[in-house]
This record gives structure tokens, sequence and C-alpha cells, in this order.
């Protein structure tokens, strides 16, 4: 039994952050994990800025209900699960996911949550399960499933090296300079093509 793991940010939809510090006009806030391993550390300097910004939660919202899906995720996701059980297992937050899964198709997510102050200022993050991506495919593999990964950042390479296939997906040179042996795609054709051939 075969499940497919993706990755949300840079697999289907555009970055997040990236797409919210071009809004704001704050640079720094382009600072994805293609950058920083480090995920708490990465949150928790985020929160720092948007607290010295005085910007919180909606502000936030606003920006992503201006985010489409990349051009053809959703007819590469809708394929798929035709095929085959599909997960996405991202370090985002349901606060952030939900608009985007609405334009998805509401596939199934898996994903951490915020903490929110009455006033909309983000005072924290939960994260779902510590090292989330690798976890979630180790449990899923504890029930009887066969995992098939993919994603674009330092915080796939756990679940994408657990699973029977693996694969980047329009990553970082620096990764794929440091993961050779890991295919790397850059269409959704020929992930399609490597996937199907995996299951």
């Amino acid at each position: 039994m075969n499940i497919v793991c993706l990755d949300l940010e840079g697999v289907l939809v555009p970055e997040i952050w990236i797409a919210f510090a071009e809004a704001s006009g704050i640079p720094e806030l382009k600072r994805t994990t293609r950058d920083e391993p480090d995920y708490d550390k990465l949150m928790t300097w985020r929160l720092g800025i948007l607290k010295e910004h005085g910007l919180g939660l909606k502000e936030i919202q606003d920006t992503i209900a201006k985010i489409d899906p990349l051009p053809g995720a959703k007819d590469f996701l809708d394929e798929l699960r035709s095929l085959t059980q599909v997960i996405i297992i991202s370090d985002t937050f349901t606060q952030f996911a939900k608009p985007l899964m609405e334009k998805l198709g509401y596939p199934t997510i898996f994903c951490n949550s915020l903490e929110v102050a009455p006033s909309g200022e983000i005072t924290g993050f939960k994260m779902r399960i510590e090292n989330s991506k690798l976890t979630t495919v180790k449990a899923l593999q504890s029930v009887g499933f066969e995992t098939i990964a993919s994603g674009d950042s330092y915080n796939d390479l756990g679940m994408i090296l657990a699973s029977k296939a693996g694969f980047l997906f329009r990553s970082t040179e620096q990764i794929k300079k440091d993961y050779p042996n890991l295919p790397a795609f850059e269409e959704y054709s020929d992930l399609m093509d490597a996937i199907k051939k995996a299951l």
C-alpha cells in the first residue's frame, strides 16, 4: 500500500513568507527553510520581526488570500490523488494553509498551529510533533504504508531519505549538490512519471 507525502510551499504553492516579505516590504522575511535548516530558530526569528513591525496574523492572511497554487499544481495533485493516497506534510500552520487547501481541492494536510493573541499578534507556534515530516513518514510506515516523498528544502530531506522513493522538486543548487543521489525534477510531468514508476 503506497502513500505519497508532499511538501507544500515551493512544491504546490509559492513560499508564503517570501510573498509576505514582498507585500510588507520587509526583505529579511524572505529567509526560508531553503536557507535555514533549524525551523524553530527560523520561526522565532520571524516572530521577532513581525513584533518589531507591529504585524500580525491578519496581515499575513491578507497576503495569503492573494496567493494561487503554482501553475499546474492542482492538475498534478488531482491526477496523483486519482492514482494513490496523498498527504501534504508541511511545517506551515493551519491558519495559513486553509485558503490554499481550498484552491487545491481540499487535499489532506498535516501541519502545525500558531498561537495568536486576541489582538491578532502571533505570540508563538505549536509544532504538531518534533521533526514532523520524518516522524510522520515513519508513523505511516509503521501502519503498513510504503511512502514516496517529494520536497524542496532542508526540512524535507528526512522524509525523502526515509521513503522507498524520494525526489527533490524545484530545490536549490546547494541541496542538489549535497544530495547528488536524489533524483531532482523541475517539472510536474517529470515528477509524476517518477512517482508512477515508484508506485
